[in-house]
């Protein structure tokens, strides 16, 4: 995919500027690599779409986890046209009686291109969804303060686990997962989007899971009864950091700004070398999910949990299959 430009060409993005931070978006991560999104590139601005035919009845029923995913491509995208030298302004959810329109973004004039936003669009194509254990090393206190500020600037939260509550978190991932997987309704959704035809351009393929292993806190198993493409590794995760993406609302607006906050995470742990890794068990489920507000104190409603540490060389995990960008974005011209 072609990477925008970082120096404007006038008072405004031409729409090839903005199909192209349309098409770096495309990168994002999202719930089963479902991409449940769509873009319209007119003249004068990109609107982002939910495509409500990739959500996931069963494990995703109020489509939170794909309005969360819709917001990384939103953040993406943003990322994209910053870093290219353009001001932009952002309208959530502008239209009530259309719920799939998710945003409308606007360049509104050309700025000083942005370092910071340049450094997290190169981290865009390198960024993965790693699964395998992590390794002894801690996470610096100061990279995790780096987290929590970019997550706040988008206007959610993070939370760390602390030690104490780490056993809390591993036992309601733990009891999410084996709760899901006695759905049969959740082992076919499952088998649907593992088992996808490789033209599709999406789904979690065998060869990105990792098979089952002892952990700090359990991964979900993508090919139950079946042969993963990974192994695990060595470690164990003891250096891992557990962090809780969460915000003050629980409804589509805070889906959206938790997704484009979980963009600006991942983003910025992969420009700093860290491996990343979204966890969703605890959050597809209402009991475990309260289980994560208490975790929170109560303070807000939480979103996504996240390891985050040093892994394996990034080189040797292969890239989430993408779908074509004729298929997911309109151009007006």
């Amino acid at each position: 995919m072609t990477q925008p430009s970082r120096t404007t060409t006038g008072q405004a993005p031409t729409v090839r500027e903005l199909e192209d931070a349309a098409r770096l978006s495309l990168y994002a991560p999202s719930v089963f690599n479902t991409q449940p999104w769509r873009w319209r590139v007119t003249p004068t601005a990109l609107e982002l779409r939910s495509d409500g035919s990739r959500q996931l009845a069963t494990t995703d029923p109020d489509g939170r986890l794909l309005t969360l995913s819709c917001g990384a491509v939103l953040h993406h995208a943003r990322v994209a046209l910053t870093a290219g030298g353009w001001t932009t302004t952002v309208d959530r959810l502008p239209d009530p009686a259309d719920p799939g329109l998710l945003a409308r973004v606007r360049a509104t004039g050309p700025g000083t291109p942005d370092p910071a936003a340049g450094r997290l669009v190169d981290a865009v194509p390198r960024r993965r969804t790693d699964r395998r254990a992590y390794g002894d090393r801690p996470v610096p206190a100061e990279q995790l303060s780096r987290l929590r500020a970019a997550v706040e600037a988008e206007g959610a939260h993070l939370h760390v686990v602390r030690p104490d509550q780490m056993p809390m978190l591993a036992v309601s991932t733990a009891r999410a997962g084996d709760a899901e997987l006695a759905d049969p309704a959740y082992r076919e959704e499952l088998h649907r989007w593992t088992h996808r035809p490789e033209s599709s351009g999406d789904g979690v393929p065998a060869a990105t899971a990792v098979r089952p292993a002892p952990r700090r806190v359990p991964v979900r198993d993508h090919a139950p009864g079946e042969a993963a493409g990974l192994q695990a590794g060595a470690d164990f995760d003891r250096g891992a950091a557990y962090v809780i993406l969460f915000g003050d609302r629980d409804d589509a607006a805070g889906w959206l700004r938790g997704g484009e906050a979980l963009s600006a995470l991942l983003l910025t742990a992969t420009a700093d070398g860290l491996a990343t890794a979204p966890i969703s068990d605890t959050i597809e489920l209402a009991w475990p999910r309260r289980m994560m507000r208490e975790l929170l104190a109560d303070v807000g409603e939480p979103y996504l949990v996240v390891r985050v540490g040093w892994g394996p060389p990034a080189d040797d995990l292969p890239a989430a299959p993408r779908r074509q960008a004729d298929e997911v974005i309109e151009v007006d011209a």
